[in-house]
């Protein structure tokens, strides 16, 4: 399997070389040169198999000869072990052919765990190999930093540096960054919002001389890995409501596009999903581009779902890439605009391809606590607010016919238990292993939104810690 720049400019890279990478030397992301194809029949032997057993099994056309069979099934093995339900992503009827998966029950209680779990431990397994250390800097709207901290915790060949924007993350998703009591691991609360922090990160990986001081790599979506690991769910749920046999749909709550996305790479590998609603919050960017072929950039305007408090949605440039014939400098063009004018000019034409898949759908906060309080009553079920997001999205753009209907639940609801209360009346409880979160100490360091002072402060601490 070779791996290819969105952007053209890039070398082509295998997939280990793809995980370390991150992002592409061109600015661009990494997306496989073509899709691994799954056959009815082939789907069909997948039924029954366990999530791990799965996940080893659709991954693995993806890694090719890079690691070793058995390494590589020992390391899918122990990272869904770790998870605090035995099928890993259950399913739960809502109604008539409508389901909920279930993808927080790992050790953070967010969706992030599926895949950075995996590429934590893929991570530290190819830089022992290799004898090396690598500097992992990363953005978080609120809960893929958690994620990749508890991911990267402890390991000797990483260093981490999470940003997250200051003040603009629940009080859960904060607490679960900075009392991680771990020498390799440094969170950075910015003043700004979580687009401010992912330009930083961005702005880091194009400065050449200094990704190759500090030896970069990249945990956000931007990372192939994480969405390969993502495609895993997809497999999941469609196999259990009958694929391929019966066409699915499914409803993605997303901000940066990496989720939803990897729901397309699976229909691209031959799973027979029939479309997508793309739920979107207040900052509403991806349901303008579906509904009138509008993405341009407005202010970020916090919200219940924090997570989903973006305007760039990163990985949608993986679909972009598709939309645009795979060119490159089309690729690299649009972009360019994008960045200059605020605006991604995209013709009637590949608007239009776009659409025939995915369909958007906004909701505001008042709506949410409304969904969250009315599933509540219905069926017993407390929604966090951003799976909330997505049923609502899920119930009001429902496609027509008798295909099932799946809406992904992205967090666990004690991660916003004051939103679930206000909605509910009932608190949620953090699960035991949690369970004295809010008595732990703190670490972290507030730094502006300035290129200098992140790169400094990275570049200094670790000199000191002796990463670079």
């Amino acid at each position: 399997m070779r791996y290819i720049s969105t952007r053209g400019d890039a070398p082509v890279l295998s997939f280990d070389q793809v995980l370390l990478a991150g992002l592409a030397e061109d600015g661009g992301l990494y997306v496989p040169e073509s899709w691994p194809q799954f056959t009815a029949d082939d789907l069909r032997a997948m039924r029954g198999l366990t999530y791990p057993e799965l996940a080893i099994r659709v991954m693995t056309p993806f890694i090719g000869d890079r690691i070793d069979p058995a390494e590589f099934a020992a390391i899918v093995h122990e990272t869904y072990d770790d998870f605090g339900h035995p099928a890993v992503a259950p399913m739960v009827q809502l109604g008539p052919n409508f389901w909920l998966l279930e993808l927080f029950h790992g050790p953070t209680l967010a969706f992030k765990d599926v895949a950075m779990q995996l590429l934590g431990r893929l991570f530290d397994h190819l830089l022992s190999k290799r004898g090396e250390r690598i500097t992992i800097v990363g953005a978080t709207s609120g809960d893929t930093g958690a994620a990749a901290i508890e991911a990267c915790r402890g390991r000797s060949a990483i260093e981490i540096f999470m940003l997250y924007p200051h003040e603009r993350v629940s009080d859960v998703q904060r607490r679960q960054m900075t009392t991680v009591d771990a020498p390799n691991v440094h969170t950075i609360a910015v003043e700004g919002t979580f687009d401010d922090c992912q330009d930083l990160i961005k702005a880091m990986f194009n400065d050449t001389g200094l990704r190759n001081e500090l030896k970069l790599s990249a945990v956000n979506s931007i990372n192939w890995a994480r969405v390969m690991a993502q495609i895993v769910y997809y497999f999941h749920a469609a196999l259990a409501l009958g694929a391929p046999d019966r066409k699915v749909n499914f409803a993605v709550p997303t901000g940066n596009f990496g989720n939803v996305y990897a729901g397309y790479a699976a229909r691209a590998m031959g799973l027979p999903i029939d479309s997508f609603v793309v739920a979107s919050n207040s900052n509403d960017i991806l349901t303008r581009f579906f509904d009138s072929n509008d993405m341009s950039i407005s202010g970020v305007e916090p919200t219940l779902s924090p997570s989903m408090d973006i305007q760039v949605s990163s990985n949608f440039e993986r679909l972009l890439f598709d939309l645009l014939g795979r060119d490159g400098d089309a690729v690299k063009q649009a972009m360019a605009q994008f960045r200059e004018k605020g605006t991604l000019p995209l013709d009637a034409a590949q608007w239009q391809t776009a659409t025939e898949l995915f369909t958007g759908y906004k909701v505001d906060d008042a709506r949410t606590k409304q969904v969250i309080a009315d599933i509540f009553a219905k069926t017993g079920v407390l929604l966090d607010p951003h799976s909330a997001v997505g049923v609502d999205a899920a119930a009001v753009r429902r496609p027509d016919g008798d295909d099932p209907l799946v809406a992904l639940a992205t967090a666990h609801p004690a991660k916003f238990p004051d939103a679930v209360e206000s909605a509910t009346g009932v608190r949620p409880e953090l699960p035991a292993r949690l369970a004295d979160l809010h008595d732990r100490d703190e670490h972290m360091k507030i730094l502006p939104n300035s290129l200098d002072a992140l790169r400094d402060f990275v570049r200094e601490t670790s000199e000191l810690r002796g990463a670079a």
